[in-house]
């Protein structure tokens, strides 16, 4: 079968793609993050969405930092969504959070939202609002022409030429540079049991 090969020869190529000086970079701003008691606030939609779940845990447990996922409380979003529409869930959530210039905004996601085509307008409404509230945001995302990829502080943005791999392979590489960032010496505080 030539997808099997296609598909990890694609992933591999993705994997040394990755900046390393930016992914350094966003290490040292997590580190100065805790040490001024900020917070990190971790948001995706779909599959990002579990990521964003599982790298809060990572940053808690491992890192020692203060961390939230946007998705986590499903009474709270499905209730902003029924109330307010989709496109302010995340909004609501940051503004009643009390969103402050010392946290750290961080998006999980493949495109990154686009204004044109209406696409994760809740991700859009989020990274603006944090720019209002002089947020620092970080983005790990799989295109280099959404909102997120243009309007973040730092953003890794994956550089992958199958574009019908796009999906897939953006999501699972979340899940690589989130474990990096937890594994760091920079950042990492308690060690795994395994």
């Amino acid at each position: 079968m030539k997808f099997t090969p296609t598909f990890f020869k694609e992933a591999n190529n993705t994997i040394s793609r990755i900046e390393k000086k930016k992914i350094e970079s966003i290490a040292k701003m997590l580190k100065k993050l805790r040490s001024n008691k900020g917070r990190l606030f971790i948001m995706g939609v779909g599959g990002s969405s579990g990521n964003a779940s599982h790298a809060v845990n990572d940053f808690r447990k491992l890192c020692n930092i203060e961390a939230y996922c946007l998705t986590d409380n499903i009474s709270e979003i499905t209730a902003r969504t029924n109330d307010e529409g989709w496109d302010s869930t995340f909004v609501g959530y940051l503004k009643n959070s009390n969103l402050k210039s010392k946290d750290i905004l961080m998006t999980f996601s493949v495109g990154g939202g686009n204004i044109k085509k209406k696409i994760s307008m809740n991700i859009v409404n989020a990274l603006k609002y944090a720019s209002k509230k002089k947020v620092k945001t970080i983005s790990v995302i799989g295109r280099n022409d959404g909102y997120a990829a243009k309007n973040s502080t730092i953003s890794i943005i994956f550089n992958i030429d199958n574009k019908k791999l796009v999906t897939p392979i953006t999501e699972s590489l979340q899940v690589l540079v989130w474990h990096y960032l937890v594994s760091s010496p920079i950042l990492q505080k308690n060690k795994t049991t395994w």
